[in-house]
């Protein structure tokens, strides 16, 4: 994924697939919400949201804290003027955290599953303990490894027949953060200290509704790697991955809901007094 993926054809999609996005992560973001409140200033204070989407955990935090002055920035135009419309008490620009201008000393900066496509993660970090208060937390969550989320690992097995290969050390991607260890290393040659991680299991929402299924197979066929796969198949053979895809979802069925495993790390750390 490189910024122009998420400039146009990648954020196109997850605009339009925001609500099940945001669903798929609710369980997650529960938990992610409740470290960025008790991260937050006490008093008033700005807070940046970086890789905002369509404006969850800039909602959330805003509705908590009203007090508090919430910006956020995305690469994708059609997410930020999603967020705008959600949380039209926060302000929202579309910016690369990475590179462009932010007219913004933040007391709290956090990501919800934003930090993870960076060409150069150190520098893109480094650049952010620039903009931080002396002293400001860093707030995120990632993925964890494919071992730990089974939709991205076994699913993808089931139905392409091969597991999907992580790349050694760091690439962009949903899973660039999943090793913890390089992620300490990536924080702390930005100039970040105290860098803590903790796992968070949670329970992935793939499909509800009426036909669950079906609401999980549109889902995936928009929205993760099953969606590239199946993108770069051969016409011809779609219809029979699709079939293979809803007999693996409808194992993991219960009432009106496919979910899966899932967990993720939610990062701590706090700005130093020089990066």
């Amino acid at each position: 994924m490189t910024p122009t993926d998420w400039q146009t054809r990648i954020g196109d999609v997850w605009a339009a697939e925001w609500r099940r996005t945001d669903r798929s992560l609710a369980n997650l973001s529960s938990r992610l919400n409740a470290a960025i409140l008790a991260a937050a200033p006490r008093d008033s204070g700005g807070v940046l949201d970086i890789g905002c989407g369509a404006g969850a955990t800039s909602l959330a935090l805003a509705a908590a804290r009203p007090d508090l002055a919430v910006t956020g920035i995305d690469l994708s135009p059609a997410l930020v003027a999603i967020a705008r419309k959600r949380v039209p008490q926060a302000s929202f620009h579309v910016a690369d955290a990475a590179q462009d201008e932010v007219d913004v000393r933040p007391d709290l900066i956090v990501s919800r599953h934003g930090v993870m496509f960076f060409a150069d993660p150190v520098a893109a970090f480094r650049r952010l303990h620039t903009l931080a208060s002396p002293g400001a937390p860093l707030v995120f969550s990632c993925f964890r490894d494919r071992a730990h989320n089974p939709w991205a690992g076994d699913l993808v097995a089931e139905v392409a027949g091969t597991m999907p290969v992580s790349a050694a050390g760091y690439a962009p991607g949903p899973f660039g953060f999943a090793d913890p260890a390089l992620v300490a290393d990536i924080l702390a040659r930005a100039g970040w200290h105290a860098a803590v991680a903790e796992p968070v299991d949670f329970a992935y929402v793939a499909g509800e509704g009426d036909d669950p299924i079906a609401d999980a197979v549109s889902y995936f066929t928009r929205i993760g790697p099953l969606a590239s796969m199946l993108a770069a198949a051969d016409p011809a053979d779609r219809p029979g991955l699709i079939d293979r895809l809803a007999t693996a979802l409808a194992h993991r069925r219960a009432d009106s809901c496919v979910q899966f495993p899932a967990s993720a790390w939610v990062w701590r750390a706090e700005a130093g007094k020089s990066a």
